[in-house]
């Protein structure tokens, strides 16, 4: 370590952009002589709160290691000037602002950024950009493209996290900026508080383009473009990097969550860049971790000591994993972290951390599981059944899909307002629910690892226009507690992507619903468990079943839903499972 013992702190430095405008820094440095490498971060949340910039990483040890550290309030945001808008600007304002901190009279000239959410992805907007002074990032629980990861997903669009963000992140700076009288301004945060107080009822809103708690407010008018579809195709290109990744050629250490909602985009992020540049320079690491969330239990689990951030693998925690990185590639010191394997996933189950070498493992076997049953699937208490036997002739399974009444999201890859919201959760009381079909196995008598990607394939009838299939994986416990691993969601009119197909109606569809990635060992005597239903609200806007959706539409129906497996029709989820 270096002889660090005291930080200097300078408020509100200013970083003029190269169209005038100017953003704001908080810059803690050692009180030292001497330059040091900086690493930076960008962020909408305030600089001036620890709790965004520092709440899973000791900053005050990065100095200490002799770094400058640079919180940055993004344009339209607190200190900084400008107009805010989500992303739009984050690529030329994060290669003007890495640039700029090269040149400080303190600084080394070598530029490394951190942090998670969006100030990760303000990370690899700026890494697109390639400005010559940034040598390596850390982007964390992050996205590869705004508008498919966070807003909308072929069609559903995400209503708890889109709507929590804009009135609970966003709104309450906006509404200070907006509103100067202070009377005026106490007016509009307490409407934002009793907004907020009952944003659980306010998720069931319909049509959301008139959503009152922001009407009311005036503020977060990027949710009306995003609603509406307003975004053209120039603007959704600046808010993505999925058609960057070939110039992102800087070393970057992912960090991931299976139960994080930007667990898939995290992945992404990981492949692509390592399989365009040197995959010695790419790492990923997956934990047992919900978004933001580093600790050893998540929702109604827990996953022993080492799961936790504070003790990974026992070798130190995420701090020090940012400051081995970071010496490595800004000041040019060995590192056993740069001859370590290049991904380190957690399994769970055992709940041990492991070293391997691609994504996805070349030893796995894909392993069909096979739904059957006499017709009756419906609740756990049905006979849905759940093995590798093929189906040959088997009664379906049938349920109806109110939008009044839709299954509501209990734990998974989740993030807003809410209980229940995130991790592991018992789903034994959503299994209760005639709309749900439940189909499980026998208890394992040897052990079951499943690491990778989860797809179930559905072959589903509907008497709608359109609606939505969903799936989760389960692991059920030896008492019986049934605790989510991994979900999906298929909207049938957008089941092969982004492209709106014909309308479904009373067509038997073969449906691939992506239930993303787990890590999970099913020991002895647990069981694998399937659901198969219609809705997962708030995490995904509920299916009217009229060929409208929520946004724009009040009117919905029911659905009636049926469900095949049987030969020619052997709906089933694909395991990846490891020997």
């Amino acid at each position: 370590m270096e002889e660090i013992q005291q930080i200097l702190l300078e408020k509100n430095v200013p970083c003029t952009m190269r169209d005038g405008t100017v953003l704001y820094s908080n810059i803690y440095r050692p009180n030292k002589e001497g330059k040091y490498p900086v690493l930076l971060t960008r962020l909408p949340y305030n600089k001036d709160l620890p709790m965004f910039s520092h709440r899973y990483l000791d900053t005050n040890r990065l100095v200490e290691n002799g770094y400058i550290v640079i919180v940055q309030d993004v344009r339209g945001r607190f200190a900084s000037e400008g107009e805010f808008y989500p992303f739009l600007y984050e690529s030329e304002d994060g290669y003007d602002t890495v640039e700029w901190a090269a040149r400080l009279p303190y600084s080394t000239g070598e530029v490394g950024m951190f942090g998670l959410s969006y100030y990760g992805f303000t990370q690899l907007l700026a890494a697109a950009e390639r400005p010559p002074h940034l040598k390596a990032i850390v982007p964390a629980m992050t996205l590869s493209d705004w508008w498919s990861d966070s807003v909308e997903r072929d069609g559903k669009f995400l209503v708890g996290s889109s709507e929590t963000w804009a009135l609970e992140s966003i709104a309450p700076d906006q509404i200070k900026r907006k509103y100067k009288d202070p009377k005026q301004y106490a007016t509009m945060m307490t409407k934002l508080v009793e907004h907020y107080n009952k944003i659980e009822d306010w998720y069931l809103y319909k049509p959301m383009e008139n959503w009152p708690p922001l009407k009311e407010l005036g503020v977060a008018d990027f949710f009306d473009d995003y609603v509406n579809n307003r975004l053209n195709k120039e603007h959704k290109e600046r808010i993505s990097i999925r058609n960057k990744y070939e110039n992102i050629n800087t070393p970057a250490y992912h960090i991931a969550g299976w139960y994080d909602n930007f667990l898939q985009s995290t992945v992404r992020n990981y492949t692509e860049l390592a399989k365009r540049g040197n995959s010695s320079l790419q790492k990923l690491i997956i934990g047992p971790w919900g978004h933001g969330v580093f600790h050893s239990t998540l929702g109604e689990r827990s996953f022993g000591m080492d799961a936790s951030s504070d003790w990974i693998d026992q070798k130190g925690d995420l701090t020090d994993l940012h400051i081995h990185w970071f010496d490595a590639l800004l000041k040019g010191r060995t590192s056993s972290l740069m001859k370590e394997a290049p991904i380190k996933l957690f399994v769970m189950g055992i709940n041990k951390w492991r070293d391997e070498y691609e994504w996805p493992l070349a030893r796995t076997t894909y392993t069909p599981f096979y739904l059957h049953s006499e017709g009756s699937a419906n609740t756990r208490f049905g006979d849905g059944r759940l093995s590798v036997r093929e189906p040959e002739k088997e009664a379906n399974d049938t349920f109806l899909y109110n939008p009044e009444n839709p299954v509501p999201s209990t734990g998974g890859s989740n993030l807003y307002a809410g209980v229940n919201t995130m991790g592991p959760r018992d789903q034994r009381e959503i299994e209760t629910r005639e709309d749900v079909l439940v189909y499980t196995s026998e208890p394992l008598t040897e052990p079951l690892e499943v690491t990778g990607t989860i797809k179930v394939k559905l072959w589903a009838k509907t008497d709608a226009v359109d609606t939505d299939f969903t799936a989760k994986l389960i692991d059920v416990m030896p008492d019986g507690k049934a605790y989510n691993l991994t979900d999906g969601i298929v909207r049938a009119v957008y089941r092969n992507g982004d492209k709106r197909e014909e309308t479904v109606k009373d067509e038997i569809i073969e449906y691939e619903i992506d239930l993303w990635a787990t890590s999970n060992v099913f020991l002895p005597g647990h069981c694998i468990r399937v659901e198969i239903s219609s809705s997962n609200f708030p995490r995904f806007d509920m299916n009217l079943n009229t060929g409208k959706t929520m946004i724009n539409s009040v009117a919905e129906r029911k659905a009636s839903q049926t469900i095949y497996h049987e030969e020619g029709y052997p709906s089933h989820i694909l395991l990846p499972v490891i020997g």
